[in-house]
């Protein structure tokens, strides 16, 4: 009989405790749990989604075009625009292109950024028009494309490939600054969703 009051006199302090804890935690408004919770930091934006477009964002105006950028395994269209002076149909597509590219290898904004984009496609690669002998559509970069990265030539194919500096037809044909013969590269919905799977589908070029 002592035992068992002697442990009841013992549980009593404890649970007076528990209570008091209890009382203390409602009074400032914290419920209190069993388990710990933590959810973490809130996200500051939704991955891969952009509150307006980049180009409106910066104030620049010019020529509206679409870049993919990298967001997660896939490629996502960003919406910008590139400065280019009227001239030939020849000369400003080229220029065209070499706006894109120059969209491409810039650093992600910081909106971009947070939301989850980066980009591949190294800083300083150029582009020329086609040489004697090429298909009159070719665009050729200081970069081979067979060197390039996988991700990194699927974006330069799917941001080409539906812009005035190609046909429109969801393909573009590149080459490079070597004497290879130029190919015809085309964005696909695979392309798109896993760009670092594998280079882009391409066929022999043909055509002056």
């Amino acid at each position: 009989m002592n035992g068992r009051h002697g442990r009841h006199r013992t549980a009593l302090p404890a649970l007076a405790g528990l209570v008091t804890l209890g009382a203390l935690l409602s009074g400032c408004g914290i419920r209190a749990t069993e388990v710990p919770t933590d959810f973490g930091p809130a996200p500051s934006r939704v991955r891969c989604s952009l509150g307006e477009p980049e180009g409106a964002g910066q104030g620049e105006r010019g020529l509206p075009v679409q870049v993919f950028l990298v967001c997660g395994p896939s490629l996502v269209a960003v919406d910008r625009a590139v400065r280019v002076a009227d001239g030939a149909t020849d000369a400003r597509r080229v220029l065209v292109a070499q706006g894109l590219m120059d969209e491409l290898t810039r650093e992600p904004t910081t909106p971009e950024r947070e939301a989850g984009y980066t980009t591949r496609v190294r800083p300083g690669t150029t582009v020329t028009g086609p040489r004697a002998g090429d298909p009159e559509d070719t665009l050729r970069l200081s970069t081979p494309p067979a060197e390039l990265s996988a991700t990194a030539l699927a974006q330069i194919v799917c941001t080409f490939s539906d812009s005035a500096a190609a046909e429109g037809n969801g393909s573009v044909i590149l080459g490079g600054p070597d004497d290879a013969a130029p190919r015809r590269y085309r964005c696909t919905d695979d392309v798109r969703a896993r760009p670092a799977a594998g280079k882009p589908p391409s066929t022999e070029a043909t055509g002056s």
